[in-house]
């Protein structure tokens, strides 16, 4: 004897198959939404009952019924939740419009910004509402960035000279992007750090020992990603003029070598030019002033800097050199080539919104 209506036939089109496995392997989507896929999945088998799919599942029966029902008016549409009334909006769209002007336009009294406990005395909502709607607008009063603007006259000839050697580099030819990075400090704390342990971060001192410091002088070939280094105790010209000897030494002999660097004084003195006038091969790129962006060695001193000099303890200047060295070692053993994307009329056409935009401001 049948127990209630028959179950809804379900036939499924390959895209709607197709969707529905997706939204069951995918990662990234709520549990009941792949639930539901998954009942569908099953209901679309041949002669699937809705109580066998509930016990294959471990659902209700009512559950699989509505979901067969659900597919079968609505098609993948019916999966998703239909909008709910909800309680009814106590901040309408002109106290949005208030706050944000309030947060743009105004500051606050014996403050240099807005916070949310100010913001909300100031537009007499709750705290909580005030942080929503920042959140929403993406506004973050609390949070300040630096800027600095070239004042290079070649500003756009060297951006076009430099982007071009990254985006088409001449033919057997080598690009290094040279530059120094001075005065790391070899710090020790002054206790013993207290290392990770489950539910303790890794703890040291705020105060430290300085052990002394040394200068690192670094060209990055950014096709093959490898990196040239050496330690100085000091980076005057002559320093540098022996780090081109170094790099002379590390390069092909019948290889022409463009070196992009910045306008630092040590790269400009007789001895660098006198040098240079010797070795034809070797063609200087010089990156604008106020442009150190625009090297792509930056790039590496920060994952150097990131991944093996900020927690590092060192007890001398010897000792951090080892350290350095050994990073460069692993670096050339498993090079990642450095990719430069941006055009050199991308960049200008933002550095030109940027100064059009500070240009029109009132400060």
């Amino acid at each position: 004897m049948a127990r209630g209506p028959k179950a809804i036939a379900l036939e499924l089109t390959a895209v709607e198959r197709a969707a529905l496995e997706n939204l069951v392997r995918r990662r990234k989507v709520s549990q009941a939404l792949a639930q539901r896929a998954r009942v569908v999945l099953a209901c679309a088998e041949p002669e699937a009952t809705n109580l066998g799919v509930a016990r294959t599942l471990g659902v209700s029966r009512p559950t699989v019924a509505l979901w067969r029902r659900r597919f079968a008016l609505h098609r993948l549409e019916g999966l998703v939740d239909a909008p709910r009334a909800g309680a009814p909006r106590q901040i309408n769209d002109q106290a949005v419009e208030h706050l944000i002007a309030l947060t743009l336009e105004e500051m606050p009294i014996n403050a240099t910004h807005w916070s949310t406990r100010l913001m909300a005395r100031r537009a007499g909502m709750s705290q909580t509402a005030v942080s929503r709607i920042w959140r929403a607008f993406g506004l973050r009063p609390h949070r300040v960035e630096t800027f600095k603007l070239s004042t290079d006259p070649a500003f756009v000839e060297k951006v076009r000279d430099v982007v071009g050697l990254y985006l088409n580099p001449p033919d057997r030819a080598l690009v290094l992007c040279v530059d120094e990075k001075p005065q790391i400090q070899a710090l020790r704390p002054t206790a013993p750090v207290l290392p990770l342990r489950p539910g303790q971060s890794e703890r040291h001192t705020h105060d430290y020992r300085r052990c002394g410091t040394t200068d690192l002088f670094a060209a990055l070939d950014i096709k093959a990603g490898t990196v040239i280094g050496r330690c100085q105790r000091r980076h005057r010209s002559i320093e540098f003029r022996a780090f081109l000897d170094t790099i002379e030494a590390s390069v092909p002999a019948d290889a022409n070598v463009h070196v992009v660097l910045d306008n630092a004084a040590t790269h400009k003195t007789r001895i660098v030019h006198d040098w240079l006038v010797k070795r034809p091969r070797f063609h200087l790129h010089f990156t604008p002033t106020s442009a150190s962006w625009l090297n792509l060695v930056e790039c590496w001193f920060a994952l150097l800097t990131r991944r093996r000099l900020d927690r590092g303890v060192f007890t001398c200047t010897q000792e951090l050199e080892e350290v350095i060295q050994r990073y460069i070692e692993d670096v050339n053993q498993d090079p990642r080539p450095f990719v430069w994307i941006k055009s050199a009329d991308t960049i200008l056409a933002s550095v030109a919104r940027f100064c059009q935009r500070t240009s029109n401001s009132d400060h």
